[in-house]
């Protein structure tokens, strides 16, 4: 008989690979915003928004994937974050939407707009969605301003609906890291698919200056991370309290996790090294398997070992578990063999992914080539 809290771990889990996959994916965030800076001049632009625009949906699917797992598994932090902070969602999910339709018409022929301002489109993408993700994310370590009723209907507890999440620096920082680390992955993307040298030169010289700026936020939210409390979930009567150290707390009674989390860092370090001091074209992959790692680690402590993921600043007692939000046990078991179909839609992903990339973008090849984004 599986039991439904082993469903509920089995879910988060889930959830929290989607997360991670979807921050590393977002490389192609990263990348638009650079268009208006890195590029020296039109074909390189052009070379830049084809490398990133054959793997736009990949992020778009992980993105619908992550929030469709969330809704299934845990319906009640669905309900409460959506149905309360839902301008954050909506400044999220607009983002993404100009994304698409950018991809779609910039280069069709008799394009009024012109193609500048879909690269526009493509820049508030890529700099508002990495930022405002990173922020909602925060809030599951420090809070909402959130009140649920016995029938678990939602009050919000400021006319900002989520807004006032920008008003707290944790938040912040954790918005600017996120956004750098796209950037960084995106700069390490552009140097291991497109043969041109003046912007691989270009682009590791960008690295370093994203670099430090990450370093700083990634450290100070950790930092604050580990010496601010938390809110933990008595395991009897669900009841939440406030815990003092909490974080550091489970990444010390649960060490694989810690092990995971300071290997992702050490990866993305060593990936950013090897392109700056070793000219790498292979740094990608190292950032990328550091970014999974980290992100992963960190949604397991902030829903692992009896802790509330989306504590109320509002009503305490009003804060989301994996236990008190999650689906019926029905449901969740279901959901559980569907979800045995996972490992062939990675194969396939890889299998795509590597056929894309069979070869480098070239400017022969933008030249000569029919469809272009």
């Amino acid at each position: 008989m599986i039991s439904q809290l082993f469903l509920q771990h089995y879910w988060w889990i889930i959830v929290s690979i989607l997360a991670s996959l979807l921050v590393f994916l977002m490389f192609v965030q990263g990348g638009q915003s650079l268009l208006f800076t890195l590029p020296r001049n039109n074909i390189q632009k052009t070379m830049i928004v084809n490398t990133l625009g054959r793997k736009w949906e990949f992020t778009f699917t992980t993105l619908v994937t992550f929030g469709g797992a969330f809704f299934a598994s845990f319906p009640l932090f669905y309900s409460t974050s959506f149905g309360g902070a839902y301008w954050v969602w909506i400044a999220i999910l607009f983002s993404f939407t100009i994304q698409a339709i950018a991809y779609e018409f910039r280069s069709k022929p008799n394009n009024v707009l012109g193609r500048k301002t879909f690269d526009m489109f493509l820049f508030l993408n890529g700099s508002l969605g990495p930022f405002l993700i990173g922020v909602a994310v925060a809030t599951f370590f420090t809070g909402a301003m959130f009140k649920l009723n016995i029938m678990n209907q939602v009050r919000w507890a400021t006319p900002w609906y989520g807004l006032e999440a920008l008003l707290n620096i944790r938040n912040l920082t954790l918005g600017f890291a996120v956004l750098f680390l796209a950037r960084i992955n995106g700069l390490l993307y552009i140097i291991n698919t497109i043969d041109d040298d003046e912007l691989a030169e270009r682009s590791a010289k960008a690295l370093i200056r994203n670099s430090i700026p990450f370093l700083i936020f990634f450290l100070f939210f950790v930092i604050s991370l580990i010496f601010s409390s938390g809110f933990a979930a008595d395991p009897i009567t669900g009841g939440i309290t406030v815990e003092k150290f909490k974080y550091i707390h489970n990444f010390i009674q649960m060490p694989f996790v810690m092990v995971l989390f300071l290997a992702g860092v050490v990866a993305v370090l060593f990936g950013i090294g090897i392109t700056v001091f070793s000219k790498s074209h292979s740094g990608i992959w190292f950032t990328g398997s550091g970014t999974i790692l980290a992100v992963f680690s960190l949604f397991i402590i902030a829903g692992f070992n009896g802790t509330s993921f989306y504590p109320s600043l509002a009503d305490l007692q009003s804060s989301l578990t994996i236990t008190n939000a999650s689906s019926s046990q029905f449901t969740l078991k279901t959901m559980m063999y569907v979800s045995f179909i996972i490992p062939l839609v990675l194969a396939y992903i890889w299998y795509a992914w590597k056929s894309i990339n069979n070869s480098k973008i070239t400017e022969e090849e933008m030249n000569s080539e029919e469809h272009k984004y």
